[in-house]
């Protein structure tokens, strides 16, 4: 993965100002203290398994697995965060804390419409949670709502200011000040994440192409719906960021804009696309997704390419810019 020149060594609150760097600090520590209620819930799941309490619909072995791997995402979601919230975290090697940020960040920035729409629906009694309706006592749920709305919050306040404060030469000015270094790959990545975009809008709305026909009765469930919904709509925000980006005309758009929309975007369409593709494959604890199978692997791994290929295309233009 090639990386924008570094600015690790320039002072934090010389190069963006004192306020910016203690909201990025405030928002950092705040994203790793909800992260640890996320997972010290898990935790807790797994402890209680052990003894002998797992859930009635899932073999204790499967239970304990599937919630390790979401204690290791949480746990590093935590080290992430005081990554972004502390000045060492600046002089950490680029590579693996733009991944790990990226993924964590794709799992949970783009998420925080539906987080909020379904937590004010659900405070209506008119549907939706942010859990999707599983059995967890009351406190459970609070702590994994919270865990899931801070982190996503924390995340969409200081990991942009964090990429501002380290590479600052691939956010300043506007889209026509200097043409971009563009790959072959841009437009047709983008033209497939419009269409997966659309795909899942129309699902959203109702639309039944590529669902089994077991599940196409009422639309789906409106947590599903919204679920569809968030996703397609970050699809399109992220297919007309790179646009924006690869664009040869000039424009006066400030560069951070779609820079910034691309990079969550595209993290969205890898980490949710990593996570279901092996959740469509294994299908753990009887899982079954409501589309066809071959339209669920296509779609999942379409999803895993194009935000690989929009991460290149903000790391290029990112690095032409440094």
């Amino acid at each position: 993965m090639e990386v924008p020149v570094d600015m690790a060594t320039v002072p934090p609150e010389r190069d963006i100002g004192a306020r910016w760097s203690a909201a990025r600090k405030v928002a950092g520590y705040s994203a790793a203290l909800a992260m640890s209620l996320y997972l010290l819930v898990k935790v807790i799941w797994i402890a209680v398994a052990l003894i002998g309490s797992g859930p009635d619909d899932m073999g204790t072995a499967a239970w304990v697995v599937l919630n390790a791997v979401t204690v290791g995402m949480s746990a590093i979601g935590v080290t992430v965060g005081l990554a972004l919230a502390q000045d060492w975290g600046r002089r950490i090697p680029a590579r693996p804390l733009i991944f790990f940020a990226w993924v964590g960040g794709g799992f949970l920035v783009p998420m925080l419409p539906y987080l909020v729409i379904s937590g004010v629906l659900a405070a209506l009694g008119g549907g939706g949670s942010v859990d999707g309706g599983g059995q967890a006592p009351a406190w459970e749920g609070f702590l994994i709502g919270v865990g899931f709305l801070g982190m996503a919050a924390g995340l969409a306040v200081a990991l942009p200011i964090y990429l501002r404060q380290r590479w600052p030469a691939a956010f300043l000015g506007r889209l026509g000040d200097r043409p971009p270094r563009a790959s072959w790959f841009v437009l047709p990545a983008a033209g497939v994440t419009v269409a997966l975009g659309l795909l899942w809008l129309s699902w959203a709305w109702g639309g039944t192409l590529g669902i089994e026909p077991a599940h196409r009765a009422g639309g789906g469930d409106l947590n599903d719906r919204l679920l569809n919904g968030n996703a397609g709509l970050w699809a399109l925000i992220g297919g007309w960021s790179v646009w924006a980006l690869d664009r040869r005309r000039p424009g006066r758009l400030p560069r951070w804009v779609p820079l910034t929309l691309a990079f969550a975007a595209s993290g969205s369409l890898f980490a949710w696309g990593g996570w279901k593709l092996p959740m469509t494959i294994i299908r753990p604890a009887g899982y079954v997704a409501v589309e066809y199978p071959a339209v669920a692997i296509l779609q999942h791994t379409l999803s895993i390419v194009v935000g690989l290929a929009l991460l290149a295309t903000v790391l290029s233009v990112a690095r032409a810019r440094s």
